[in-house]
C-alpha cells in the first residue's frame, strides 16, 4: 500500500489490463486515498502491479465483459472467477483469468500461435485471447494452435489467411 501526502492509506481504486493500446505486458494500477480522496496511478509491469492491488479486484476489462453478460448470469460468472481467483491466490480477476475458471484451469499456446497473436491488433487481442482458449476447452484441446487460429478467423471474419 501506499501513504498518500495527508499521511493516511491508499487503497487500490482499479486495474487497467491495457494502458498502452492492449500492450499485454503492462497494467495501470490506480490508488485513492480515503481521507482526502486524492488519486494517482502507476503503469507497471504484471508482477509488480499483483504486489500492489490490496484486496480482490477486476480489471476494467474483465468488469466490462461482466457487465456484457445477462443479468441473470453476472452472479454466477462472478462467483466463479473470485472462487477460482481466491483458489489460487490471486486478487485481480483479469479476461484470461476469467476463461481460466470457466474452462477449469489454464489453456497453453503452441509458440507459432503466441507469436501470431502478438500481432493481432491490441484492440481486440485480449477478446481474441479469451475466446481461442475458450474455443480450446470446450473442444478438449491442450493447446492453442494455429489452425485453430486460422478457424476462428474464417468463422468470424469469413477468411482464411492464404499462405503463398
Amino acid at each position: 500500500m501506499l501513504v498518500c501526502g495527508c499521511g493516511r492509506w491508499m487503497h487500490t481504486q482499479g486495474v487497467d489490463e491495457s494502458p498502452d493500446d492492449g500492450e499485454p505486458a503492462a497494467w495501470l494500477v490506480r490508488f485513492e486515498c480515503c481521507g482526502c480522496q486524492w488519486t494517482v496511478g502507476c503503469t507497471t509491469d504484471i508482477p509488480t502491479g499483483k504486489k500492489l492491488v490490496d484486496r480482490l479486484l477486476w480489471t476494467d476489462d474483465a468488469n466490462y465483459e461482466l457487465e456484457r453478460l445477462p443479468p441473470y448470469v453476472v452472479p454466477l460468472v462472478r462467483d466463479e472467477a473470485e472462487s477460482f481467483a481466491r483458489q489460487r491466490g490471486e486478487r485481480v480477476v483479469t479476461l484470461q483469468l476469467i476463461a481460466q475458471a470457466r474452462q477449469g484451469g489454464e489453456v497453453l499456446w503452441e509458440p507459432d500461435a503466441e507469436q501470431r497473436l502478438d500481432r493481432v491488433p491490441g484492440a481486440v487481442r485480449a477478446m481474441a485471447k479469451v475466446e481461442l482458449e475458450r474455443t480450446a476447452a470446450d473442444r478438449g484441446m491442450p493447446r492453442v494452435t494455429v489452425a485453430l487460429m486460422e478457424e476462428l478467423k474464417a468463422k468470424y471474419f469469413g477468411m482464411a489467411a492464404t499462405r503463398g
